[in-house]
């Protein structure tokens, strides 16, 4: 039986940041791979199936010496949500290799957007004034980042519109298995499904990655395993009204890393359309402290 945890916000958050610097170092590393870095660049889809690959054989090897007692799945749910996740992972990779990780990182930023308007249809749920201006604003700055201009658009970011629109839909699959079984078994099981669809999905476009990208393949694995397991475990320990905002910080570590390894400084196009978007966010989650706090723990872009 999965017991919940004692509250404790200050973990929480020190959690949340650490997987943020994890899951900005995924999209970096996917990056590299997605170029001729080290080798011949490698298709989305198979960085898509090394992450779920060793985060897999990292969150496995973590079981056989738990040995957690497992509840009932509902597999119905899980292959939707891993489905969901593992379009928007792809898509994310395949973003980044074109237009910088802030950029990115912060147009994926409007997955619980999407999941807040999703949610109307397909949970019945109702959305006030509040949070159709916080959607509004965010959705206001991801067209800035978009720079949908003949001159300045890049193609590309429509890729992280989609991996955010994909991690929405993740996001409603995970309201529905919050509270049902806990979070070690629901990452488990994510990364084994995961596993299945990103190896079939790579079978036509794999090739032979040289020992410098097998190792990054290793390193976004285990960097995605380490960040799921913080943010499991911090969503375990404070509200979630509380944690999100703590997720922002990976726009902070993806445009630091830019900066120290490709030399990319984000533009005022990517603050003023970052700030906007985090500040609808935030508005969301100050409007989410208020209401009556429910068993629900949302997800990240992993």
């Amino acid at each position: 039986m999965y017991h919940a945890k004692k509250p404790n916000n200050a973990l929480a958050a020190s959690l949340i940041a650490l997987a943020t610097a994890f899951i900005a170092a995924t999209t970096l590393m996917a990056k590299a791979l997605g170029s001729d870095a080290f080798g011949d660049p490698l298709h989305a889809l198979q960085i898509s199936q090394g992450r779920f690959l060793f985060a897999f054989l990292a969150l496995g090897s973590a079981a056989a010496v738990l040995r957690p007692r497992p509840a009932r799945p509902h597999w119905g749910l899980h292959v939707a949500r891993t489905f969901c996740g593992w379009g928007g992972v792809t898509l994310m990779f395949a973003s980044v290799a074109f237009i910088p990780l802030a950029d990115a990182t912060a147009i994926s930023f409007l997955n619980p957007v999407f999941a807040m308007m999703l949610a109307i249809p397909l949970l019945g749920e109702r959305v006030g004034r509040v949070r159709w201006s916080a959607a509004a604003m965010a959705l206001a700055g991801a067209l800035i980042l978009l720079r949908p201009t003949p001159e300045s658009f890049q193609p590309a970011a429509l890729l992280a519109l989609g991996a955010a629109l994909s991690m929405g839909f993740e996001l409603i699959f995970i309201k529905k298995l919050a509270g049902r079984e806990g979070p070690f078994q629901i990452l488990l099981i994510n990364n084994a499904i995961g596993l299945g669809i990103s190896t079939v999905a790579v079978l036509a476009v794999w090739q032979m990655p040289s020992p410098a990208q097998w190792a990054l393949l290793v390193a976004i694995g285990l960097c995605m395993a380490v960040a799921q397991t913080c943010f499991v475990n911090a969503m375990a320990r404070a509200d979630a009204s509380f944690v999100a905002p703590f997720s922002y910080g990976t726009l902070i570590f993806a445009a630091l890393y830019d900066v120290l390894f490709y030399g990319v400084i984000p533009d005022v196009v990517t603050w003023t359309g970052a700030g906007i978007i985090i500040t609808g966010a935030v508005m969301l989650a100050l409007r989410e402290a208020r209401l009556e706090p429910v068993p629900v723990r949302p997800h990240t872009a992993v």
